[in-house]
């Protein structure tokens, strides 16, 4: 019990600690923003066509966000292959929750759909993106296409209907890394991780060790490439106001009232849906419960800074069965984020319109499963999502350095979408827990 104590206690402490860390990024990344912003449109306003001007974003601006973004496409296969291996692989470990595992996540992958498609549809019909000057957009377009060549000439090459559903299958893991085929590698890694659980024996279970240090080790190294953003985003903001002016501050308004619109449906739409006909659960005795886990969540910016809060919660508020409650939300805090789902969502499709590339049916398909799967595989770290988004973007055909656009208003965003997260996991333990039986919820003797 007392090493119990102290391990929770200095996890406790990792937790403040990345906290702090997370807050001291923000407000660098934000300082980064607003003056970005303000070097990029003083420029627009007072030299628009200066011959230094262009050196400075051709020299300096451009190629240093570039290595940023290259830097983050370098690590997101071995981040999000290693997250999806062992998120799938620890679900059943736990050999009395099997069931309970497959359960959560069929859930997960169901209710992050709901979330993907609303997020989708939403920016569809009220087109936050539109109304840039198409010339400036096929401009930059081209830049971005020029920096991120590979990835947007495989996507300019990639097959259509029911080829590219084939073409999920890899015929070979190692060409599809090289590739960049994000969706190729997350089959694989859903279809290896499915193997570790089904296979319970020492050897793989030291080679699930194996790979969750690759996680580590991947998470590590995003943590020390993070740390850049604010130098990065300075850059991909003082390229984007310097050519696009006044007209930044208007779409930026309109995207973060897209994403809200979008939280806010889930919260309190889908949400209270699942709870009342899944659960027989009162959604406002529900919300009245949780309330100190939103707090915390919308707080902290962290679901895993929020888990314990959230155990609490399930245990003395909603009285929830343990072993579910604590299986629900260990997983949930990495696997169930319909939050950072649908902010990706929206973000690419966002984008997309701003830069004035018409994503078919295909393309917003894709993006959605990208998503759904991401919304499992991302990394529950500051900056997670990021190397997610800027991948995605590079596969429509989107330039990446659009990703410095929104990252300004990315703190409040955080907060919002993590209260989600978190939400959501609570409202999964719940509905999981009232469909178990008796032998899943007892209590090992």
């Amino acid at each position: 019990m007392n090493g119990d104590s102290a391990a929770i206690a200095a996890q406790s402490a990792a937790n403040v600690d990345t906290t702090d860390r997370h807050k001291r990024l923000q407000w660098r990344i934000l300082i980064g923003f607003i003056t970005g912003l303000a070097g990029g449109l003083a420029a627009y306003s007072l030299a628009p066509d200066a011959v230094w001007l262009d050196a400075i974003i051709e020299y300096v601006t451009q190629p240093v966000g570039q290595i940023f973004l290259r830097l983050l496409f370098m690590l997101v296969i071995p981040l999000l292959f290693s997250a999806l291996v062992v998120g799938i692989a620890e679900m059943g470990e736990i050999g009395a929750l099997r069931r309970i595992g497959i359960r959560t996540l069929v859930y997960t992958v169901l209710v992050s759909g709901i979330a993907v498609l609303l997020s989708i549809g939403l920016v569809n019909l009220l087109q936050p993106g539109r109304g840039v000057d198409p010339a400036e957009a096929a401009e930059l377009l081209a830049q971005g296409g020029e920096s991120a060549s590979s990835i947007v000439e495989a996507s300019a090459t990639s097959t259509t209907g029911i080829a590219q559903v084939v073409n999920i299958v890899p015929s070979n893991i190692i060409s599809a890394m090289s590739s960049n085929d994000i969706l190729a590698v997350m089959f694989f890694a859903l279809f290896f991780g499915i193997g570790l659980l089904l296979v319970q024996t020492p050897r793989t279970k030291s080679l699930k060790d194996a790979i969750e240090g690759v996680f580590e080790v991947a998470m590590r190294l995003i943590g020390i490439v993070i740390q850049l953003a604010p130098i990065a985003i300075f850059c991909f903001m003082f390229n984007l106001s310097a050519q696009f002016g006044w007209d930044l501050l208007v779409k930026l308004a309109a995207f973060v009232g897209v994403v809200l619109l979008a939280l806010g449906i889930q919260m309190f739409g889908v949400f209270p849906l699942l709870l009342k006909f899944l659960a027989s659960k009162s959604p406002l005795a529900f919300f009245r419960e949780t309330r100190e886990a939103s707090v915390m969540a919308f707080s902290t910016a962290s679901s895993n800074a929020t888990l314990p809060t959230a155990l609490r919660v399930a245990d003395d508020q909603l009285k929830l069965p343990r072993r579910v409650a604590r299986f629900v939300l260990t997983i949930g805090a990495t696997a169930n984020q319909n939050g950072t789902a649908m902010f990706e969502g929206v973000t690419v499709l966002f984008l997309a319109q701003f830069f004035g590339v018409d994503l078919a049916f295909t393309d917003q398909l894709f993006v959605m499963l990208i998503c759904i799967l991401a919304g499992i595989g991302t990394a529950g770290v500051p900056g997670g999502s990021l190397p997610v988004i800027a991948l995605i973007l590079g596969g429509v055909g989107v330039p990446p350095e659009g990703i410095g656009l929104i990252l300004g208003v990315d703190r409040f965003l955080d907060m919002c979408r993590t209260t989600l997260n978190v939400v959501g996991d609570l409202v999964a333990a719940t509905v999981i827990s009232a469909g178990a039986t008796g032998e899943e919820i007892a209590e090992p003797a």
